[in-house]
């Protein structure tokens, strides 16, 4: 398969587990402001996998488009998939909104 083809299925796949159950975390920057470096809340994407299987094909489709995956971790029955930084924030949001 094509590289860009490659790509779109990457994108497809991290849309569809980002809309079952993804979600994003931002700093308050009116706190940020306020406290400085004291507070440490940066921007954040988590996307959650249900198995071993599925966290190994988040991390490879991060990957392909670009985006470094954070260390996983656990949280209940599921496991987390980390992605930092305001690009990757910025990245799913216009994903989403399309």
């Amino acid at each position: 398969m094509r590289n860009e083809t490659l790509r779109h299925l990457a994108i497809e796949k991290l849309k569809a587990i980002f809309r079952r159950n993804g979600y994003i975390r931002v700093p308050i920057e009116a706190r940020r402001k306020m406290q400085g470096r004291k507070y440490k809340k940066g921007y954040e994407v988590r996307l959650v996998a249900e198995e071993q299987e599925e966290l190994d094909d988040i991390r490879i489709a991060l990957t392909r488009i670009g985006l470094k995956p954070g260390k996983p971790f656990a949280k209940g029955s599921r496991t987390i998939q980390p992605v930092y930084g305001k690009e990757a924030v910025d990245f799913f949001k216009a994903m989403i909104s399309k």
